[in-house]
């Protein structure tokens, strides 16, 4: 429009000059024919100018019509391009095509891609915490910057989990695996959780817990004892060619019974033998594909899936998008079943990644050692010390100097007049009133190694509490019970043979002796907030 106006301006004025020329000239040079002819060449020339002025009008104004359209496009675009620069503050309500919040199918399973992407992850209390990461990011790194943001305790037993609530699927990521590819992968409904899993990588220090021997084929075979060593080298090696074995029970598809059959699993896939228990190539039936599968926890066995036992898994295809169908249901006699089963196909799928895995905690913290400061002179000189007396002396029998230590802890606690019969509440290791199915699911989740304990509010006596306790990988409860004695309260576990001030020196104790219990206290079961 401006333009039009300027030129509309330009030729008006100079349409008024020329009538200026005109009236000047015809008045003071010219008369008769010539003037006649020279006035009337003006007024041609007038016309022609009229003429024009309209006809740059219609043309400017064809011409700037589509301009300005086309102008408004491109800021258009480039405004919807700039949009990725800018999280999306709400992407759990909204996600438009141009959002920089990655939708399920936006990004093909194993194509490279770059650039940054937010992917939301949740805790066990349902809070979440949106994250922007790049496309290589893997499973490992991401649980480190989880650590390192919450400010957690960073003893490499982290790990992010994918959890499908509708199909009540769950399954932890490799910590190879790229995060963005897996949540490409994942359904509407899936999400991420940020727990601990200390059984992850337990097989590779306790191989003969995971895999009995009735199950491992070569050790029927051979019908000898296998090295820990040797059992994990058949796994690992390409060359060689391990099986598991044993029955299973097998959901058939499209029907809600399920059929007990044998069941082989080979670095080829999972089979299940449709004569009894024979190996012969022409009676295997292939169950499922290990190559182009996950395999998955199934948190919702008997109430969603009708299952036999609470020990159900599953094989799911990676080009599964929420189909019960598609899902390979299988459910094993008990929990170390299961974990025979499910350890080995993470094994045949991965390999030598799985060790690889594994062992780069070990070598971060061999390098870490290295840089770590040496003890000052003054540190290594350092010697007990008796100030109860008038004059201080060196104590030099470490049972004396043991015991004094002890006895100036207990003197600290009684010149602090402090209540310490709560103060357990803050410790990571303490849920609070949480039912005692509600403690077996923590442990369930949090891998059911040896060692593994959280401490909660006794259900049947208000002012006990209970241990709860995996061993085997089951799980027992151990009830602590108050006892007074010249007016103060102790804690005890065993009917008052040893006593406590408080539930922190009792769980340090048994982090250092067994006493009454089938094992020490290793891993505490903590939940944090991101």
């Amino acid at each position: 429009k401006a333009v039009i106006v300027c030129i509309q301006k330009w030729v008006f004025s100079l349409t008024h000059t020329v009538e200026e020329w005109l009236h000047a000239y015809s008045a003071h040079k010219h008369k008769g024919i010539h003037g006649r002819a020279v006035h009337m060449c003006i007024r041609e020339h007038k016309l022609i100018l009229k003429v024009c002025s309209t006809t740059v009008l219609y043309d400017c104004s064809s011409v700037l019509c589509p301009l300005s359209r086309r102008l408004q496009e491109e800021e258009q675009q480039l405004r919807t391009s700039s949009l990725p620069a800018i999280p999306n503050p709400f992407p759990e309500l909204c996600s438009p095509a141009s959002s920089p919040v990655l939708s399920p199918g936006s990004l093909p399973p194993g194509e490279p891609s770059t650039g940054k992407y937010i992917v939301k992850i949740f805790t066990e209390d349902g809070m979440g915490k949106v994250v922007e990461i790049p496309a290589d990011m893997t499973a490992r790194d991401l649980c480190q910057l989880l650590v390192y943001k919450s400010h957690c305790v960073d003893d490499n037993s982290w790990a992010l989990v994918e959890h499908h609530p509708l199909l009540g699927l769950e399954r932890c990521l490799e910590d190879h695996e790229l995060v963005v590819q897996v949540q490409a992968s994942m359904n509407s409904d899936g999400r991420f959780l940020f727990r601990k899993n200390y059984a992850k990588y337990e097989f590779f220090r306790n191989p003969l817990a995971f895999f009995p021997e009735h199950m491992v084929a070569w050790c029927q075979d051979t019908n000898r004892m296998i090295p820990p060593s040797q059992l994990l080298q058949n796994f690992l090696a390409t060359s060689s060619c391990p099986e598991i074995q044993g029955y299973l029970y097998v959901k058939e598809v499209g029907r809600k019974s399920w059929k007990k059959v044998y069941v082989f699993l080979r670095r080829s896939g999972l089979y299940c033998s449709t004569k009894g228990t024979s190996k012969e190539p022409r009676h295997l039936q292939l169950l499922a594909d290990i190559e182009d599968s996950n395999i998955f926890t199934v948190i919702t066995g008997k109430k969603q899936h009708g299952a036999p036992t609470d020990y159900e898994f599953c094989i799911k295809p990676n080009k599964c998008r929420g189909e019960l169908k598609e899902l390979r249901m299988l459910c094993a006699e008990d929990e170390q079943g299961r974990t025979c089963w499910m350890t080995a196909f993470r094994l045949f799928k991965y390999g030598i990644v799985l060790y690889q895995n594994y062992k780069i905690p070990q070598q971060r913290k061999t390098l870490l050692s290295h840089f770590s400061a040496p003890r000052s002179v003054s540190e290594n000189s350092l010697v007990a010390m008796d100030f109860s007396g008038r004059i201080g002396r060196v104590i030099d029998n470490p049972v004396e100097a043991q015991s004094a230590a002890m006895e100036e802890g207990h003197a600290w606690r009684v010149r602090h007049d402090l209540s310490f019969l709560f103060i357990h509440i803050a410790q990571l290791w303490f849920h609070g009133r949480i039912t005692r199915e509600e403690s077996h699911r923590i442990i369930h989740q949090q891998g059911q190694v040896d060692g593994l304990f959280l401490l909660r509010v006794s259900q049947s006596n208000p002012k006990a509490f209970v241990l709860t306790l995996c061993h085997h990988q089951k799980i027992k409860h151990f009830q602590i019970l108050p006892c007074e004695e010249d007016g103060q309260v102790f804690f005890s576990l065993d009917d008052g043979a040893t006593k406590f001030t408080d539930l922190i020196q009792l769980v340090e104790f048994y982090q250092l002796n067994r006493g009454v219990l089938p094992c020490k206290l290793r891993h505490p079961c903590t939940v944090v907030a991101l």
